[in-house]
């Protein structure tokens, strides 16, 4: 079978679930615009930093994963499968190259995308949506290890064979986030909506952030940047996009089951942004 040519335009960071496979995953465009997701796959800090990056054309050889009842949901035909770079879309031309690939179906209020999570006949769970207006952007601390119990669970799981050994754990790799952050926005309905940012690009920022600045306080100076970079920058300045999915595990049995996975923030002219945000 032909190769499957997909843009990146999402990049997960681990987070805890009742499947281990599904811990790490890519997702973007297909050449004919559906949205799609990848997973699991080859892991190492090294291989996910430098071989996946935003807005790479890739080539893979991927089949449907039948595991998961999630129609956009794909995996890799063997573990070890060769991932071919065959150009990178760049961001030139106020995105508009991007604009014609991501932007092709744009939800705006959230109760159509819910209603179409739970429908057999569609099982949305990839979507790209437009919020109304940014009202917040919030840092909330949680807990700072992984759960020992959950990774457990999830060992037993991997030794167990059901699923495909990676060449490291993520868990053991990356650090898990102290904080959870989240947009609080509102739809076309004017409905109030919160929903975690679960993406790569963020948590990388934040380590980032962390890392130049010292003391008791560097972990609040930190925030303070990712809070300028995201609310100020991000949603004062462009005309940003969220990435929403769901997780498999919470998909049939969460009312909205929806976070953010990553953003879409294409520049806009200055006169298109006044009186449209807060």
């Amino acid at each position: 079978m032909p190769l499957t040519k997909v843009l990146i335009t999402v990049k997960s960071y681990p987070t805890i679930s009742s499947h281990y496979d599904e811990q790490v995953s890519i997702a973007g465009f297909r050449e004919d615009g559906v949205f799609i997701r990848i997973y699991p796959i080859p892991f190492s800090k090294k291989t996910y930093d430098e071989q996946y990056q935003l807005y790479d054309w890739v080539e893979m050889d991927l089949a449907r994963n039948t595991r998961d009842f999630r129609l956009e949901s794909f995996r890799p035909v063997t573990p070890d499968a060769p991932v071919k770079k065959t150009g990178h879309l760049a961001a030139g031309d106020d995105w508009n190259e991007r604009k014609s690939i991501v932007l092709r179906t744009v939800y705006r209020d959230l109760s159509t995308l819910i209603v179409e999570a739970k429908h057999e006949a569609f099982y949305t769970s990839l979507a790209v949506f437009k919020p109304t207006r940014i009202l917040d952007f919030i840092a909330e601390e949680t807990t700072r290890e992984w759960d020992s119990a959950r990774l457990e669970k999830l060992q037993e799981e991997k030794n167990s064979g059901r699923v495909s050994e990676q060449p490291e754990d993520p868990f053991a790799v990356m650090k898990k986030l102290p904080y959870q952050f989240s947009f609080r926005f509102t739809d076309k309905d004017n409905k109030e909506i919160t929903l975690p940012v679960e993406d790569w690009q963020l948590a990388s920022f934040y380590w980032k952030c962390l890392k130049k600045h010292s003391g008791p306080e560097k972990e609040q100076k930190a925030i303070r940047d990712v809070r300028k970079k995201y609310l100020m920058e991000y949603a004062r300045s462009t005309d940003l996009h969220f990435f929403l999915g769901t997780a498999q595990a919470v998909h049939a049995t969460s009312r909205q089951p929806f976070t953010i996975v990553g953003l879409f923030h294409p520049p806009v002219l200055p006169s298109a942004i006044q009186g449209s945000l807060f």
